[in-house]
């Protein structure tokens, strides 16, 4: 049965963890569990901060972090892109619990392109704001039961230092959509504001300043990037 929308977020919060497995192909810590809270139970994907492979251009210890801003990132935005991601304790320690997406793995990003171009487009700026460093295609899920497309795998997001590497060049060069703009121009002003302050309590003051100028420089470009030549823009593997 499907839980809902506030007891679902109590149980990612609140629940007890158990562990189910580990998700073989992730390079950091990777497991599937069950979250469970007054008879309530969901599935969610916990990724524990002991687990993070250490990083030469991202600090230690932030990859965690960084899942959980960019659920808030897209909050901010009321884009529905990121499964709901909280910061807490699990069996290994502090860590990012997401809810789980039910999905078809032989689906991603080049399978689902012809038929939901919108949200992938939405995707990619997203991804713009955030600096995502390793948007793969496999990190675009569309979910059995509600056809709903989302993005997962967001630990090497929001470095101050220009790092987008991602397979969506699809719309490069292509005006953003009005709606869009509006969006991420609400988003600058709200930033200082009280619905900020948990996407600010996770990020550096650094890369805060550095998300405001990314969505300035989209905003007085008004269109989406083209790969750099001069930086490796696109991740391995693809999916």
């Amino acid at each position: 049965m499907e839980l809902a929308p506030e007891v679902a977020s109590a149980v990612l919060r609140e629940g007890e963890l158990e562990l189910l497995g580990r998700l073989a192909w992730s390079s950091n810590a990777t497991m599937l569990v069950t979250a469970s809270l007054d008879g309530a139970e969901l599935a969610a994907v916990y990724k524990p901060q002991r687990g993070e492979r250490p990083l030469w251009d991202f600090p230690d210890g932030t990859l965690c972090h960084r899942e959980v801003a960019a659920y808030e990132l897209a909050a901010l935005l009321r884009w529905d892109l990121v499964p709901e991601t909280v910061l807490r304790n699990g069996p290994y320690g502090l860590g990012m619990v997401q809810r789980f997406v039910d999905h078809d793995p032989e689906e991603h990003y080049f399978t689902l392109l012809e038929d939901h171009a919108d949200v992938l487009r939405r995707v990619a700026v997203f991804d713009v704001l955030a600096n995502n460093a390793d948007r793969k295609g496999g990190h675009c899920l569309r979910e059995r039961r509600s056809g709903h497309v989302w993005g997962i795998d967001h630990g090497l997001t929001f470095l101050p230092a220009p790092k987008l590497r991602t397979v969506i060049w699809d719309f490069a060069g292509e005006p953003v959509p009005r709606e869009l703009c509006e969006d991420v121009r609400a988003l600058v002003a709200e930033l200082d504001s009280p619905r900020g302050e948990s996407l600010r309590a996770l990020l550096e003051p650094t890369e805060l300043e550095a998300l405001c100028r990314r969505a300035a420089d989209l905003l007085r470009a008004g269109v989406l990037p083209s790969p750099d030549e001069g930086y490796h823009s696109v991740p391995w593997p693809l999916v």
